[in-house]
């Protein structure tokens, strides 16, 4: 006989079994065990909003397993994540399994380390009901939205639509962004900006004009910024104020998820999927030299700054080792997290810190090594001392016209010479000035007129938009990815390098959410549900009571919507055609059904006329001659074959291109994959290349 300890990640469970060995069997419900099933809304609205949860299909030899092995265990453990998810996924295991909900069989672990798994067996507890609650309520918040919206709004612009309730707000705060771009007027302004050099010396400061007669000067046009040259054309100048100080720079916290997110964002280029599957892999546990299996970095899904003494120390002491005492502070840190976080974990942070990432970068992957060191240096930098600059401002004057010049130097790098925090948008770069002293004359190197245009608010990168998701207390630190993935993934939302704007389809959602569902894409009204299931997670508000409060509403305001757009249906200019239907003569236009896009008459219901959409390749078929189409098979995997067939049996999975092979003369193909290839497919031939980025653009 042994204790049974079941956690959701198989190569958790493999890192855990290690620590506890073999008195213990570690098992893995890979995720969820039981959900609401995807096939009908699966809550009874009439009945306090039951909801009907069913095994997921693909887990039911697990669930034969783990039941198996519960008979033949003295005890069984309940180890998932811990957070609302893992809650719950506790929950539904110990319904399936026949546990009792009041036996202290839950246990969490905040890091896979010896000393963490220890922690957390030693301090078992029963589930937590009010956690599960809130998790079953945001749960059945996003099914009735999802389920009772996204039909709606599929009939009214185009088949295959979703809305979903965290991932509608974000999608208005991507569209209204765009449109404060669309609506914004350029000003111009100018400047007027010089190099000066003191007497004496050959290097040249910066310095902008800054106001005329002591009143700020604003230049409006290219007329006043040549008055104001000419006005300065062989005057001296002086300087006439210097003012000497010193500035304190604090480090930043430690990460939480939305700050790692947005910090991988801005400095690894990781989108925030990425950066989350990489975390869960440093968290769950890496096969290490000399160690073996062990977590790398405490639970990744975390709204608090809070640090464990234990960590606090074992900085402290290698940070002196390192880098000497003068980088500790003077009094160990405490970094205050938000007034709504739900401080259950602590901050992210390595869990062993004398575990250096070049010293184990062996042992890790590419992306593993570049989170972790980004982890890892964000939390020491977090326990060092500040970084100390002194400053210099100074005035210089001629003819009544002051230019500001001012700059630093590092005194003491502190803990920058380790980490600083990246920026969505580059702050200004100030220059080191020269010795100034008031009374000192100095040399007009240049004085230039510079046209400027006010810039319209830049649009949203996953890591802007993370932060502003945040701010406004929209979703939970492990909603943040899934939600800008799944508006990607829709086509709601385009990504351009690192920006993301609104496609005409995601801009047409949001116009329809607002008019006719204006509490659902309401920023405010969307903060106060997650605050309710905060309060229901702290048993101070029922979940059911909640569900009533929100449902009552929504189902009011959907039926008004159904009953007044009856008969309107929004298009899209891209679904619209210059085709005219060959039968009553108006345009045809493309609409979505279960197979994808066709074309269809926009005189429905009155003409019927459909017609398949043929995507030609502008290749001509080797066989016939006829054009190569995209085609499907009946499973939706793409395609070319001939438009002539069935007389032209011509067919292949990879793409036909216009361009003949230099060795045997017949048709070269792309073949995708890993490293996309241009390939010859000519038995014998063997011609091959590399599919370049030149070619992809073209």
């Amino acid at each position: 006989m042994s204790d049974l300890i079941i956690v959701e990640s198989p190569s958790k469970a493999h890192t855990i079994q290690k620590y506890l060995g073999s008195g213990y069997e570690v098992l893995a419900s890979k995720g969820h065990v039981r959900d609401l099933p995807a096939k009908r809304l699966s809550v009874d609205v009439k009945n306090d909003f039951e909801p009907k949860y069913e095994v997921m299909k693909d887990k039911e030899d697990l669930i034969k397993e783990l039941k198996a092995a519960v008979k033949k265990s003295d005890h069984v453990y309940l180890a998932t994540d811990p957070d609302r998810e893992g809650e719950a996924i506790s929950w539904h295991l110990a319904y399936i399994l026949k546990l009792p909900l009041n036996s202290k069989n839950r246990v969490e672990f905040n890091e896979i380390t010896k000393t963490g798994v220890a922690n957390g067996m030693a301090n078992p507890r029963t589930i937590d009901i009010d956690l599960v609650n809130a998790q079953q309520a945001r749960r059945i918040l996003d099914r009735l939205v999802g389920y009772k919206l996204s039909p709606f709004i599929s009939q009214k612009i185009r088949r295959g639509l979703s809305a979903g309730r965290v991932q509608s707000v974000a999608l208005r705060i991507i569209v209204d962004r765009e449109q404060e771009i669309r609506k914004f007027v350029p000003q111009e302004y100018w400047s007027i900006d010089a190099k000066f050099i003191p007497k004496g010396s050959r290097k040249a400061f910066p310095a902008s004009l800054y106001s005329y007669q002591g009143e700020k000067i604003k230049i409006t046009n290219e007329s006043e910024a040549n008055k104001i040259l000419s006005d300065l054309e062989n005057a001296e100048f002086s300087v006439t104020k210097v003012k000497n100080g010193t500035r304190k720079k604090q480090p930043a916290p430690p990460f939480i998820t939305s700050t790692l997110q947005q910090d991988a964002s801005r400095k690894l280029g990781f989108q925030s999927k990425r950066t989350m599957k990489v975390a869960q892999e440093l968290y769950e546990g890496i096969s290490i030299d000399g160690i073996g299996a062990t977590g790398l970095i405490t639970y990744m899904r975390t709204d608090s700054l809070r640090i464990s003494n234990d960590a606090i120390s074992e900085a402290k002491d290698y940070i002196e080792k390192r880098w000497g005492t003068n980088y500790l502070p003077k009094k160990t840190r405490v970094f205050k997290s938000r007034s709504n976080a739900q401080d259950g974990h602590e901050a992210i942070r390595p869990t062993m810190v004398n575990l250096v990432p070049d010293q184990i970068k062996s042992n890790l992957t590419s992306d593993q090594y570049k989170l972790y060191k980004l982890i890892w240096e964000r939390f020491l930098a977090s326990q060092m001392a500040e970084c100390i600059q002194k400053t210099m401002q100074a005035d210089i004057e001629a003819n009544r016209y002051t230019f500001k010049a001012s700059g630093y130097k590092v005194d003491f790098d502190g803990y920058t010479i380790l980490y600083v925090e990246g920026k969505d948008t580059e702050e200004e770069k100030e220059s080191q000035l020269p010795a100034l002293e008031e009374g000192m004359t100095v040399k007009a190197k240049e004085i230039l007129a510079n046209q400027h245009f006010t810039q319209p608010p830049a649009r949203y990168t996953e890591a802007s938009l993370i932060k502003a998701l945040e701010e406004n207390g929209i979703g939970r630190p492990s909603t943040y990815s899934a939600t800008i993935t799944t508006l990607v993934s829709r086509d709601y939302v385009k990504r351009q390098s690192k920006t993301l704007f609104p496609t005409e389809l995601g801009e047409k959602i949001t116009e329809l959410m607002k008019s006719r569902f204006p509490k659902i894409v309401n920023v405010k009204f969307t903060a106060q549900m997650e605050t309710e299931l905060d309060e229901v997670e702290h048993g101070k508000e029922e979940w059911v009571q909640l569900l009533h409060g929100f449902y009552g509403d929504f189902e009011e305001t959907l039926k008004k919507a159904k009953e007044e757009m009856k008969d309107q249906k929004i298009l899209l200019s891209e679904d619209q055609t210059d085709e005219i239907c060959p039968n009553c003569g108006k345009p045809m236009a493309y609409k979505y059904g279960r197979y994808g896009r066709f074309l269809a008459c926009s005189g429905y219901p009155e003409c019927k006329t459909v017609k398949k959409v043929v995507e030609k390749l502008g290749v001509q078929c080797p066989k016939c001659g006829g054009d190569i189409i995209v085609r499907k098979t009946k499973r939706g995997k793409p395609f070319y074959g001939c438009g002539n067939y069935p007389d032209c049996t011509f067919a292949s999975w990879s793409e036909p291109l216009n361009e003949k092979c230099p060795k045997c003369g017949e048709m070269l193909y792309k073949k995708l994959g890993k490293k996309p290839m241009i390939v010859c497919n000519t038995e014998g031939c063997g011609y091959t290349r590399s599919y370049t980025e030149d070619e992809n653009n073209s």
